[in-house]
């Protein structure tokens, strides 16, 4: 299994406005740099090569950010331990802070891309019951065997 990511962040102002300018110019270098980096196996996109234009909540300033990776080291490494980190720090320049969950990590069969809907409902489901194995964070690691573990028991 490989693992999925959600991230949602609510900008600032109007993706072409002044303030998220910045956000804007780094897409497409911070874009191709998880495409080069290790582990990674897919990111959602529209036409633009980003994905700002797709919507998961009927909110124009909600903007989503989905990937697959090998395993959750690699989508560490990247978040955390690449090019990625000078772009994340600047994130309260362009976004306001999420009073709910608002990225959330699970288990998707290889070759399987999650689409915005699956998402939803995986953030849905950690706002409602927190980390588990079905949506989780780094926090809290879960493997696929937990996964499986987790779905047997609820059936």
């Amino acid at each position: 299994m490989q693992l999925a990511q959600v991230n949602i962040a609510r900008m600032k102002g109007a993706i072409d406005s002044p303030v998220m300018s910045g956000f804007v110019a780094s897409l497409d270098r911070i874009n191709a740099l998880a495409e080069s980096s290790p582990g990674f196996v897919w990111r959602l996109k529209d036409d633009d090569n980003n994905a700002t234009s797709m919507k998961i909540y009927d909110d124009d300033f909600i903007i989503v950010n989905m990937s697959v990776w090998e395993d959750t080291d690699s989508l560490f490494r990247y978040v955390y331990q690449s090019g990625h980190v000078e772009v994340f720090r600047r994130k309260k320049e362009w976004f306001h802070k999420m009073r709910e969950m608002h990225m959330a990590l699970w288990y998707v069969e290889n070759g399987v891309f999650p689409s915005v809907a699956d998402a939803r409902e995986r953030l849905e489901h950690i706002r409602k019951y927190g980390e588990t194995p079905y949506a989780f964070t780094f926090k809290k690691k879960y493997s696929p065997t937990d996964l499986k573990e987790y779905v047997h028991r609820s059936v």
